[in-house]
């Protein structure tokens, strides 16, 4: 199959049967950490973008600001190469290093922030907030378009077009689907095109044990190892009822099956990817009638430096 150009290459992914991970059960998986990014966040970049040129905010050659761990960034660089956009990526210097080569390489220009309370690594609610504001006061100086992923609809449109759709078409048995949580489009987003399709399937949001702030209503420490996820804030989109039950997942559980998917699934994906099938293993356990469960393999194990 020929590919008429890079953004081709976004969405579509393939739904991966895990078949090494659970005895006796399928765990079937998206594989979004193949798009050209490197991570599902081009999903929502691509859609953010179109959307700006359609409603006339953004026009070509305009800069293009956006405050990221690192993922969402790597989608925009992409993505604002191909519409003949320049790309500033604001970033906590918290995030790994892998991520600012990564940035780097695909043509963003990085701006780094200072950390509030995180350490190298583990990223808080507080050092993405620091880095928010400066994103925003850097647009305004250079009159560029600020992308704005927590608060745009256009990341939750972007699944509700795209991942919803893609895992209904292949598997249209399918009756639970498992999602991380940090800016919540993925989980929101194909969940209520799923509901839609099926009021029956069960919807289940992670988050780390830490930072379980839907689940408690607090938050623990704001310290944990998954990148781009737990911040300890609520969502601004998020919609209580979407999610049938919210699962937490330590560090430990994390670590343990990220390494796993490397090594018996002989795939190579981040902390995210992990915790969502940790996650989706405990829902299982406790539903062990359940046959079709789906969920995201978020982003590449390379963009992670233990890993």
């Amino acid at each position: 199959m020929i590919k008429k150009g890079t953004l081709e290459l976004i969405n579509n992914t393939p739904l991966l049967v895990l078949d090494k991970i659970v005895a006796d059960k399928v765990i079937y998986a998206k594989a979004d950490y193949l798009q050209p990014g490197g991570s599902v966040k081009d999903r929502a970049a691509y859609q953010l973008v179109k959307d700006a040129y359609e409603r006339g905010d953004l026009k070509k050659g305009q800069p293009v600001v956006e405050m990221t761990s690192g993922n969402m960034g790597a989608g925009m660089a992409v993505v604002c190469k191909q519409f003949g956009n320049p790309f500033y990526a604001v970033m906590s210097e918290g995030n790994s290093i892998e991520r600012r080569k990564a940035l780097k390489a695909l043509g963003a220009e990085i701006i780094l922030t200072k950390q509030v309370n995180g350490t190298m690594g583990m990223v808080t609610g507080d050092d993405i907030k620091h880095a928010g504001d400066v994103a925003r006061e850097y647009a305004k100086e250079i009159n560029a378009f600020y992308a704005d992923q927590f608060n745009s609809p256009s990341c939750l449109t972007a699944h509700y077009n795209t991942t919803g759709p893609e895992i209904w078409e292949d598997l249209p048995e399918v009756e639970a689907f498992v999602s991380i949580v940090g800016s919540g489009g993925t989980f929101m987003g194909t969940s209520k095109f799923l509901r839609e399709q099926n009021p029956a399937i069960k919807c289940i949001a992670v988050e780390p044990e830490n930072t379980a702030i839907l689940k408690t209503g607090k938050v623990k420490s704001a310290k944990h190892i998954i990148q781009g996820t737990g911040y300890g804030f609520v969502p601004p989109h998020w919609e209580d009822g979407l999610a049938d039950e919210i699962i937490t997942v330590s560090d430990d559980e994390v670590r343990e099956m990220t390494v796993r998917l490397s090594e018996e699934q002989g795939l190579y994906v981040g902390y995210s990817s992990g915790a969502n099938i940790a996650a989706t293993i405990k829902f299982l356990e406790k539903n062990s009638s359940i046959k079709y469960i789906a969920t995201i393999l978020c982003d590449t194990g390379y963009k992670y430096s233990d890993l």
